[in-house]
């Protein structure tokens, strides 16, 4: 079983992102957007939206630190771990906090406002699912990873080095199977989210408008006829004096 978790299960959900966003982009690319439903209501869109969109880029930045970066490299830049689980518990615990009242704000909205529920899908009910169950157990891990709740757990010595080993194509299953019981949860719902990610209005984050700084100038030109002569003044015409 834990082959089948930690050697096996990370290569299919790479596999079905990879390909599932690329037959996304090339069957369905007129629906790869959000599908705002802003002109429906505006009012709590202008409240979680921020929130979860920061929230979630704070949240990304943290997993990439504590899972990408090793222990070693932030010990020798003279983070001490005490220190590193502090900054952990208080900046994850904030963004994961305002994440998870922005996502419940957006819930709301959409299934209180009867057009925004109507344009709901199947789809987008499971993505808020599982996206809020990764979120719920991500707050839940950053409270077990600090202490605060039950004992200490430090993920950067079982998730983090499995994390990087899959990418070097040497799956350290061991390791992962000795992370505690909420992070192995924690896990596999993130594995699920980037599952179904490539089929939701998810899809709509690896679409950056990058060109948008590059492309050049939209030219508006008139349909005047006399364009560029200085245009006649409005009153009355002039009648010439007779001879």
């Amino acid at each position: 079983m834990s082959i089948l978790l930690w050697a096996v299960l990370p290569y299919v959900t790479i596999a079905i992102l990879v390909v599932g966003s690329i037959w996304r982009y090339r069957y369905d690319k007129f629906g790869w957007t959000t599908r705002s439903s802003q002109l429906y209501e505006s009012r709590l869109l202008r409240i979680g939206s921020p929130l979860f969109h920061f929230g979630i880029l704070v949240v990304i930045i943290g997993h990439f630190i504590g899972l990408v970066i090793p222990e070693s490299w932030t010990s020798s830049a003279g983070l001490s771990e005490d220190a590193y689980h502090v900054q952990a518990l208080l900046l994850g615990g904030i963004a994961g906090a305002c994440t998870l009242v922005g996502v419940a704000i957006l819930i709301y909205r959409r299934r209180t406002t009867g057009p925004v529920f109507t344009a709901t899908t199947r789809n987008d009910k499971t993505m808020y699912v599982v996206l809020v169950a990764a979120i719920v157990v991500g707050l839940a891990t950053t409270l077990l990873g600090a202490g605060v709740v039950g004992d200490e757990h430090n993920y950067r010595e079982t998730v983090a080095p499995w994390f990087r080993s899959i990418f070097v194509l040497q799956p350290d299953v061991d390791s992962m199977a000795d992370a505690s019981t909420a992070f192995q949860i924690h896990t596999l719902i993130g594995m699920l989210l980037f599952a179904v990610w490539p089929f939701t209005r998810l899809v709509h984050a690896f679409s950056a408008p990058i060109g948008y700084l590059f492309r050049p100038y939209i030219v508006y030109r008139s349909r005047d006829t006399a364009l560029g002569s200085r245009q006649t003044r409005p009153g009355w015409d002039r009648i010439d004096e007779p001879r």
